[in-house]
């Protein structure tokens, strides 16, 4: 039989006691403790780990406002957590302008060099520029290590101060739906048949706010962001206003 350490239930239960390790030893110590890098998913479920009322605070930081990838950091009620606590870096890695360097291309060179993913936020690639967001315990190592990315020679900038590489970019689809429903808004995010957009959701693949649902009349909200294994992610960018024949305007952006 195969192993089951990678299954969801394992994650989750790893992460719970990674999260209730932090508490303990933020209560011992009295100062914050921080994990991480999370991913989307992750933070969603620690959300639903965190204690209330147990004397703590705790936020997220990735390192810049549009932050996927974050810290968890776990503080003393008394001590409000500040963004420049959290252990990370903003590095840069420079190349010739016009060289395409992908965020695989980084990711792959960092994993190569021995980081664990977990110690990678997020990575921002534009022209001639890729700043990726790590743990302040590996930005000396990173620098000495990686010289090259995607086959193209590069040189390490630290802490890099400048304009970031956009995030993300979009494409756009507008239509109408009869309602909120998220077998009806992912019918436009898709361009499918609304039957299609439930039968995925009834196989379980897609989330809301990175959280599974396989409920196809659970409302979409504005802001949302909807994920389907396989076929990308999806924000919901605009619901409404209602049409004369009442349905509503929607505008979704797929991320690419």
């Amino acid at each position: 039989m195969g192993s089951t350490s990678n299954s969801p239930f394992a994650e989750e239960a790893l992460l719970k006691a990674r999260i209730e390790d932090a508490v303990r030893l933020c209560k011992r110590r009295s100062s914050p403790v921080f994990i991480g890098f999370l991913d989307a998913h992750q933070q969603a479920v620690a959300k639903g780990m965190l204690p209330k009322g147990e004397d703590v605070i705790w936020s997220f930081y990735g390192g810049h406002p549009e932050g996927e990838r974050a810290l968890l950091g776990v503080s003393p009620d008394f001590l409000p957590l500040e963004e420049a606590w959290f252990p990370l870096t903003a590095m840069a890695f420079r190349y010739r302008s016009g060289e395409k360097i992908t965020h695989r291309d980084v990711l792959g060179a960092l994993l190569s060099a021995g980081v664990r993913r977990e110690m990678v936020g997020d990575i921002l690639c534009g022209d001639g520029l890729s700043v990726v967001f790590v743990k302040d315990e590996v930005v000396s190592f990173l620098q000495e290590e990686i010289t090259k990315i995607g086959g193209e020679g590069v040189h390490s900038e630290v802490p890099f101060i400048g304009e970031l590489p956009a995030m993300h970019t979009f494409v756009e689809r507008r239509d109408t739906v009869a309602s909120p429903r998220l077998d009806a808004v992912l019918r436009v995010c898709l361009s499918t048949s609304r039957e299609e957009a439930a039968r995925r959701v009834e196989l379980g693949i897609v989330s809301i706010n990175h959280l599974p649902c396989t409920a196809v009349s659970a409302e979409v909200h504005e802001g949302d962001v909807l994920s389907v294994r396989g076929s990308g992610r999806f924000r919901v960018a605009k619901l409404g206003p209602p049409t004369r024949k009442g349905r509503l305007f929607v505008t979704v952006e797929q991320y690419v």
